[in-house]
């Protein structure tokens, strides 16, 4: 669920206010809370905790920091992404990081995913858009309802997840369903089927 908040706000006023508390998005200006259901923070918690015991035992060195936010191309947009998985090396480098734990360059980031809830439109649309314009080596839509739309998704509408992975600074489409594998360049060991992820159990 979403609820708007009817204000316009810069990008720098909307870190400036933005509390310690709650989960949101700004969108062109308009302050966007996020209300995210009992199901959705149960499949975005288990995929978050998979992917840190894959990064450990790989011994990859990623970054997952829970409440970064994202600085999209878009005028006055930043987006907090589900689970975000960051290059350390990189962070170093980030202008706004140490201040407002806000990530400007796709360049800091390895892989963004989004568990899609009632706002879908955003998920497959718009924040495709912009993380494959900031060059985000990899994006996941994790559709556990099946709510996209049948152009993304296709017929008959069922649970997916779609793996964006940018070759030729344009993303690459995979559809991953019921018991396939996810295939990742970002974790090129993972075994972990779509279902799993949409069970949220191992």
């Amino acid at each position: 669920m979403i609820q708007t908040i009817h204000k316009q706000v810069t990008f720098d006023e909307f870190i400036a206010w933005y509390p310690l508390d709650g989960r949101y998005e700004l969108i062109d200006g308009q302050i966007i809370e996020m209300q995210p259901t009992g199901k959705h923070e149960e499949v975005t918690e288990f995929l978050s905790r998979q992917l840190i015991l894959e990064a450990a035992r790989e011994q990859l060195p990623y970054r997952f920091p829970s409440h970064a936010l994202v600085k999209a191309p878009s005028w006055e947009t930043g987006f907090l992404p589900d689970v975000l998985i960051a290059n350390p090396h990189s962070l170093k480098n980030e202008p706004l990081w140490e201040k407002a734990a806000t990530i400007t360059s796709g360049k800091s980031i390895l892989l963004v995913v989004e568990v899609v809830s009632t706002n879908w439109e955003n998920d497959y649309a718009r924040k495709l858009e912009d993380y494959e314009a900031m060059g985000i080596p990899e994006y996941w839509i994790v559709d556990y309802l099946g709510l996209g739309g049948r152009r993304y998704i296709g017929t008959p509408k069922r649970p997916t997840v779609l793996v964006c992975q940018l070759i030729d600074s344009e993303y690459q489409v995979k559809l991953f369903r019921e018991g396939d594998v996810i295939s990742s360049k970002i974790f090129p060991s993972l075994n972990l089927t779509a279902e799993q992820i949409f069970r949220a159990e191992d």
